[in-house]
């Protein structure tokens, strides 16, 4: 796409308000889906962090990495079961759980920052107790180690950002409970570390547009929701199945503290930049 010098102009124009706005603020962003599998994706999300980074606006970011978990699992011989949408996660997951999102995916995705310009520093939710948790046992259903969240200490994500860094984390916590680390959500422990920090956003990166009155439509997207509309919306159906944990973190948030939830879709190429730095604005916001 050729815009003109004015054309230019006109988009910095516009994303000044939202600068001044967020200058100092920050904002938790939950990465995941294909917007971390593809090339080209990941290129705009880390190039997005960076430039809101550069004006500064605090980004924490937060990874999941399931497709990487599943990859190895595989290699091993061991099949992936899940719970409720929720990875069932026995002693030997747990270890490889522990070793793809601490190790090799947190490390790659610092490195991809770093080699992009960006000064970033990963983390995980063991870092100085950062995530606790206990074991789920929700409705008497066995998970496995998947844990629940009790507590998050943010000193170490704030250290990071005093020092300039953009913190990546990944979410495997601590257990309070017993002597073993659990495997979290990515979804919930961003909303968690979000309220923790204050945060002014939190954005989950999503493989869908957003929340859509009709899922075969992506015209009949809902782009805001104030909280006493969402049980409404659950009942009527058209918040259901994985949108249901998605909107329950967004309203967990908010209910916290934080002021505005994004649902974005992260196929969509500078989807962060849209949101935070324009008039338009893309996906469902809940506040």
């Amino acid at each position: 796409m050729n815009l003109s010098h004015s054309d230019r102009a006109q988009v910095l124009v516009e994303a000044l308000p939202y600068i001044q706005r967020y200058y100092g603020k920050t904002i938790v962003v939950k990465y995941g889906g294909n917007a971390m599998v593809s090339d080209e994706l990941r290129k705009a999300v880390i190039s997005d962090i960076i430039l809101l980074k550069l004006v500064g606006i605090n980004v924490v970011v937060v990874h999941g990495g399931g497709p990487e978990i599943n990859e190895l699992l595989e290699k091993t011989g061991k099949e992936s079961r899940f719970v409720n949408g929720l990875r069932y996660t026995d002693e030997e997951t747990m270890e490889i759980v522990q070793m793809v999102l601490c190790g090799k995916v947190n490390k790659n995705l610092v490195a991809t920052i770093n080699r992009a310009g960006g000064s970033a520093v990963g983390l995980c939710g063991l870092d100085g107790g950062m995530i606790r948790a206990v074991r789920k046992t929700a409705d008497g259903v066995d998970y496995g180690l998947v844990g629940e969240i009790v507590s998050v200490e943010p000193k170490a994500i704030l250290d990071a950002i005093r020092d300039g860094f953009i913190p990546v984390i990944s979410t495997v916590a601590q257990g309070e409970d017993a002597e073993t680390s659990y495997n979290i959500n990515a979804d919930t422990a961003a909303a968690k570390i979000a309220v923790a920090l204050g945060a002014e956003k939190l954005i989950l990166l999503t493989d869908i547009r957003g929340l859509l009155r009709d899922r075969s439509d992506e015209g009949t997207l809902i782009s805001q929701v104030r909280l006493p509309e969402v049980p409404v919306l659950v009942k009527d159906g058209v918040i259901s199945g994985g949108m249901i944990p998605k909107v329950d973190c967004c309203v967990d948030a908010v209910r916290n503290g934080v002021k505005r939830t994004h649902i974005l879709d992260g196929r969509i190429p500078h989807s962060i930049l849209i949101e935070v730095l324009s008039h338009a604005g893309i996906g469902t916001m809940i506040y």
